[in-house]
């Protein structure tokens, strides 16, 4: 192939996927004991036996050791990663850090990732809610076709554990907290190098997103920014759901990902495995049905392990590779919603 003065045009190389990994923290907790630690906290509503299991159809939670931060999580799954592609920490060009939680406003808990690693190269964090992780491949992706760096660690650690709601008035502030009852803490890590991009050669494909930022009320935490800079309350601090808005924007986002991605939705349901972000079991039923989704090739991780936010994932696509769902050469999708509001698709070439 030749440019437009007769030199040789050199193909872009394709991000290929050559490692993933997740550290899912050894502690559990039920919903029976998420029930019990609500009713210890004094609360003058505590929610009858078995209501937590059956709105959120969601068994327990894993729970970070305490002292634990965003970074150590992050940097536990790195580890692995680095592990199982047999790369050095010196090889990575760039490391993203990309989660819904952080250590500290400042500096960029990347850095802290990269200390704790021993890495030297450039760093900065990749911030957009459960999406975090599927924008930070969108950038690797990018600086690995345009040459800008060769081999990238995207590293998450999410603590989602800390803004569960343990005091609650009544039965109406326990429902727009309930997002808070289904949140794990969890790392996740991604390498990506730099690969041919030829028709059969393996990658990441495609990726799409869209946003309606009109709804960025529909789930906040609140506190800790310039908009509610000294909050104490648990109604800046603790997750709050706006849920008629929710729903409402998450479904019209669906209509609007089914009708903007059309084609790419044909290959999503052709894909030997689907992974999409999940908040609850009924919500992972709604996306199998309105897209909608062969059942058989997606998985129901939020019941077992809770919705990890930007690690839900990574958590997975790992999964489908322990149990051999996924293959050399299979396409895999990857479907992201979040608060904001935010959606995304990306397809991936094992």
């Amino acid at each position: 192939m030749t440019g437009r003065y007769g030199g040789a045009v050199l193909e872009a190389p394709r991000a290929r996927l050559t490692a993933i990994a997740v550290h899912l923290p050894s502690r559990y907790r039920t919903m029976e004991e998420i029930r019990a630690g609500i009713a210890a906290a004094g609360s003058p509503y505590v929610p009858p036996p078995g209501l937590l299991e059956d709105v959120t159809g969601v068994r327990g939670v894993h729970v970070r050791e305490e002292g634990e931060c965003s970074s150590d999580l992050a940097v536990s799954a790195a580890r692995k990663a680095l592990a199982d592609a047999g790369t050095a920490i010196g090889e990575v060009d760039l490391l993203l850090f990309a989660a819904t939680s952080q250590d500290m406003i400042e500096p960029s808990t990347s850095h802290l990732v990269a200390a704790k690693l021993g890495a030297t190269c450039p760093v900065f964090d990749v911030t957009n809610a459960c999406n975090s992780v599927l924008n930070a491949m969108e950038v690797a992706s990018a600086f690995i076709a345009t040459r800008r760096y060769r081999t990238v660690l995207i590293a998450c650690g999410e603590t989602g554990t800390m803004v569960t709601r343990w005091h609650v008035p009544d039965h109406e502030a326990l429902m727009r907290a309930m997002p808070g009852y289904t949140v794990s803490d969890a790392g996740a890590a991604l390498l990506l190098t730099a690969g041919p991009a030829g028709e059969h050669d393996p990658g990441v494909l495609t990726l799409r997103f869209a946003a309606d930022s009109t709804a960025w009320n529909a789930c906040t935490v609140s506190g800790g920014g310039s908009l509610h800079p000294r909050a104490f309350d648990d109604e800046h601090l603790t997750i709050r759901l706006n849920g008629d808005l929710l729903r409402t924007t998450t479904v019209e986002g669906l209509t609007f990902l089914r009708q903007a991605a059309e084609r790419e939705l044909e290959t999503v349901r052709s894909s030997s495995f689907i992974a999409f972000h999940q908040i609850g079991m009924p919500q992972y039923q709604e996306m199998v049905d309105r897209l909608p989704l062969p059942a058989d090739r997606c998985m129901p991780a939020v019941a077992e392990h809770g919705n990890c936010a930007a690690a839900s994932l990574p958590l997975q696509l790992v999964k489908a590779l322990e149990t051999d769902r996924i293959e050399p050469g299979d396409m895999v999708a990857m479907i992201g919603l979040a608060s904001g509001m935010s959606f995304g698709l990306a397809l991936v070439r094992w």
